[in-house]
């Protein structure tokens, strides 16, 4: 694997399509320079990947024998961990602390879906007449994984794992901005002897390498993490094929704050749910509902820890609030944040770049949080995927759940209160794919995850997380003792 190098089909070799550049959030230097993938590219590697898929080697391994090279990918993650990490802080401008986590999950990941193909199994259907009925599980072949920047080997392994699970060859396009931790992913499973053609990593445009994988004829499947315009035209693509697809795609989250709540804990948590990963997450609780009796004291105290939070470089394990993904990102977050001022908002803290040498260079915005808009206001409908919090009050429950499901996003939730039989309620009510209770941005791979509305199609992770990358089949047997009678 060279440094201008993409594995296609099997083969490191460098890409055919236009140079792409990762750059440093923290001073916009570029880290690496290597050409992207083409519709050429994609297409070897779809030819590649349905002839190793169909390869008996591995179209007849059956589950637990499949188990054993996704066991051996967690081996080789694990082994590589803190290399793993810094590439991906560098890479993302990600804190270390946070970008470990994420290598952990991806180790895990491998692990569970390992364990969960050696308790995979078909079902025998209750039989109506004289015949056995079964229903199985068989693989798509090729399926198209295509992933978002925000945390890249966590989003990689969740696709890739159950993917290569389900018996099917992974074309994985990581995106264009942060392509460096998939292509070493890439080195790690090729390592851990997985057959050649498995696996491609194709970094490159949306607009190209991404069109050129969905568009594909041999491609029978694409799982896409990203902006909900992109996953519309995804899935517009894909009707034209009929293929399946899973999309996982924006949020505009409310976290919720009831009077008897735990003081302390809630302000921890709704830090943590909008201000870690510098608000770059689909899920970040970024439109905050808290009760009209307690709304000036929470508020009061979220902004106070917010504007405390430790805003640094990733590499320093200390930092809160890292740098976001690159400086063009952090401009158009800043400007999302002006377009609220001339909305009506009052900035409590936050709203700017932090001042002074050290920060001159990186694409730093601080921790800020709004008040004084209504929730109809563009800056409480639209995700801003940066460290940015709205604040509302709210007067009664009938209302707050009005307010919190009037958005075309359902992806996550939070809720915080002492009382279990609200909590039920309420989580109940609201349009969300998860609902978190007294907690934010806690994670199980063992839970599926997805998201209703525009912010998705589909779930993730779960036993049935393999399901998804499989076409179901019927099979009857006939157990009768003479021929069809009609035919008599």
């Amino acid at each position: 694997m060279g440094a201008d190098e993409i594995l296609v089909g099997g083969v490191w070799r460098r890409g055919s399509g236009a140079v792409i550049e990762s750059l440093s959030p923290l001073d916009g230097s570029v880290i690496a320079r290597l050409h992207g993938a083409d519709a050429g590219d994609v297409d070897d590697a779809v030819r590649a990947g349905a002839a190793a898929a169909a390869d008996p080697a591995w179209r007849d391994l059956l589950p637990h024998e499949r188990a054993r090279y996704l066991a051996r990918i967690a081996d080789g993650i694990a082994r590589e961990a803190e290399a793993l990490a810094a590439l991906q802080t560098r890479d993302t401008g990600k804190s270390i602390n946070e970008t470990r986590a994420l290598v952990r999950s991806a180790e895990a990941t491998f692990r569970y879906f390992a364990a969960a193909l050696e308790t995979m199994e078909g079902t025998v259907t209750p039989s109506r007449g004289p015949y056995l009925t079964m229903s199985v599980h068989e693989p798509i072949g090729v399926v198209g994984a295509i992933t978002p920047w925000n945390s890249p080997i966590a989003s990689d392994a969740q696709k890739v794992a159950p993917a290569l699970a389900a018996g099917n060859a992974v074309l994985l396009k990581p995106a264009e901005w942060t392509p460096l931790v998939a292509l070493a992913l890439g080195r790690v499973i090729e390592e851990s002897g997985l057959p050649a053609g498995l696996l491609s990593v194709l970094p490159g445009p949306g607009a190209v390498t991404g069109d050129a994988i969905v568009r594909h004829p041999g491609v029978g499947k694409v799982s896409f993490t990203g902006g909900t315009a992109t996953g519309r035209a995804i899935g517009a693509a894909a009707a034209q094929k009929i293929m399946p697809v899973s999309l996982e795609l924006g949020g505009k989250s409310p976290t919720i704050v009831f009077p008897d709540a735990d003081m302390e804990r809630t302000v921890a948590g709704l830090l943590f749910g909008v201000f870690s990963s510098s608000g770059q997450s689909c899920v970040a609780g970024s439109r905050l509902f808290v009760h009209a009796s307690v709304y000036r004291q929470v508020v009061d105290e979220l902004v106070a820890r917010a504007s405390a939070l430790r805003v640094g470089p990733g590499t320093d394990p200390d930092t809160q609030v890292a740098p976001l993904v690159t400086h063009a990102h952090r401009d158009r977050v800043a400007g999302m944040v002006e377009r609220a001022r001339q909305e009506g908002a009052r900035v409590l803290c936050g709203g700017r770049a932090p001042e002074g040498e050290a920060w001159a260079k990186g694409a730093y915005y601080l921790p800020t949080v709004l008040e004084g808009l209504p929730n109809g206001s563009a800056t409480c409908q639209e995700e801003i995927f940066g460290p940015v919090l709205v604040a509302l009050p709210f007067e009664d429950e009938d209302d707050l759940v009005a307010q919190a499901n009037d958005t075309v996003y359902g992806l996550a939730c939070g809720i915080w209160t002492r009382d279990h039989r609200r909590a039920w309620r309420v989580a109940r009510r609201i349009d969300a794919g998860t609902v978190w209770i007294n907690t934010y941005k806690q994670f199980s791979i063992s839970t599926p995850f997805g998201g209703v509305k525009e912010s998705g199609l589909g779930r993730e992770k779960g036993r049935d997380g393999i399901f998804a990358y499989m076409r179901q089949k019927s099979v009857y047997w006939d157990m009768s003792e003479g021929p069809i009678p009609w035919a008599s």
